[in-house]
């Protein structure tokens, strides 16, 4: 499938950290097991929010978004297209960008926020809705 543009989906090989996390192990220990996958810094991210740890947050996003980044151009993105949220290996990669979205946006960077919630919309207008952005 592709978009609008005729570019076709990215979807990201199967991640040895959702079954991790789905067996109960603990984010930051996944995320030392698997440290190039987004979805435990994802998950880092979304927890350190919850606390009111906005610093903290932004850092795990940041590191989730950016090992997302390389996921998908070793899986061929070129930089744009659809990444769907129907596809789980994308989710940390989504869930990472949201989680970033919202820390920026709680240390006030603005631009920072509006162009992640952009990307997740341009990526995933399902994930967007599902992340609730």
């Amino acid at each position: 499938m592709s978009d609008l543009l005729g570019i076709p989906e990215t979807l990201l090989p199967h991640d040895p950290a959702i079954p991790a996390l789905d067996e109960g192990r603990a984010a930051d220990q996944v995320a030392r097991a698997y440290p190039s996958s987004s979805l435990p810094w994802a998950v880092l991210a979304e927890d350190a929010l919850d606390e009111g740890e906005v610093v903290m947050a932004y850092a795990y996003a940041r590191t989730g978004y950016h090992r997302g980044l390389d996921a998908l151009r070793r899986a061929g993105w070129r930089g744009q297209g659809p990444v769907p949220w129907e596809h789980v290996p994308n989710r940390g990669f989504l869930r990472a960008l949201a989680a970033l979205a919202r820390a920026a946006d709680g240390i006030g960077e603005e631009e920072e926020r509006h162009r992640c919630v952009e990307f997740l919309r341009a990526s995933s207008a399902t994930g967007a809705r599902e992340l609730g952005l």
